[in-house]
């Protein structure tokens, strides 16, 4: 659960600290996270979006108002776990920050990765943040026995992977998405969608888009692998 308060709630936080005494007293834990940034950057976010700070409506200049909400904020500021300056912080990297702080070890789990085969002639995903063209990996489509499955049948998937060039490409993505993916996660991203794809995206694709899902699900990330072409004939 998440509470957010500040000055318009109350000019006081004794309710408030009530509250946490109480939790104090069940043994509940919590984190006071405290959001600040410096006053010339208030007052220029107060100006971009045209809206009136709480504190300004009896005439006080937007400057002092800011200041006087410091002053009413200490206490609450003093009981932070953590305190996090946005003057310099894009909306993605105080995602990051929170994400850090909240999610901890499990932070990974802040971003789900779908993993999605796909075939070129039927177009490209528009939601794809990564594609991966498969289309120089040895064709199954030529072997009549294996033209009628998918490369989620062993057979397929067996012949795929029987060439080197295919395991090379698997081990470079995967040194690849090693690093990325959790650069991804400190900048805030909630979704990462990566696209394989081969011709017709019913065998090479479908076969290396399944291995890459099962290593990056190993990894600790919620995985969803798809394969948007496999049932068209």
């Amino acid at each position: 659960m998440a509470l957010v308060t500040d000055v318009r709630g109350s000019l006081n936080f004794d309710g408030l600290f009530k509250a946490l005494d109480g939790l104090d007293q069940m043994r509940l834990s919590y984190t006071i996270l405290f959001v600040d940034c410096d006053t010339d950057t208030i007052i220029k976010r107060y100006k971009e979006t045209r809206r009136k700070h709480p504190l300004t409506k009896d005439g006080t200049a937007l400057r002092d108002a800011v200041e006087r909400e410091r002053v009413l904020l200490e206490p609450i500021r003093n009981r932070a776990n953590a305190i996090i300056d946005t003057s310099v912080l894009s909306t993605a990297k105080l995602r990051g920050e929170i994400i850090n702080l909240v999610a901890g070890d499990q932070k990974d789990h802040a971003m789900s990765v779908s993993v999605m085969s796909f075939g070129f002639k039927h177009g490209l995903p528009l939601d794809a943040d990564l594609v991966f063209d498969v289309r120089f990996l040895p064709n199954p489509h030529y072997i009549p026995e294996l033209r009628p499955k998918t490369g989620l049948d062993s057979d397929v998937r067996d012949f795929v992977f029987s060439y080197q060039q295919t395991k090379d490409f698997l081990t470079k993505v995967e040194e690849l998405l090693a690093v990325c993916l959790p650069s991804y996660v400190d900048e805030g991203k909630t979704n990462l969608v990566i696209a394989i794809g081969c011709t017709g995206g019913k065998h090479r694709s479908v076969a290396v888009a399944k291995e890459l899902g099962d290593f990056i699900a190993k990894r600790g990330y919620v995985t969803d692998v798809s394969h948007r072409d496999m049932a068209r004939r």
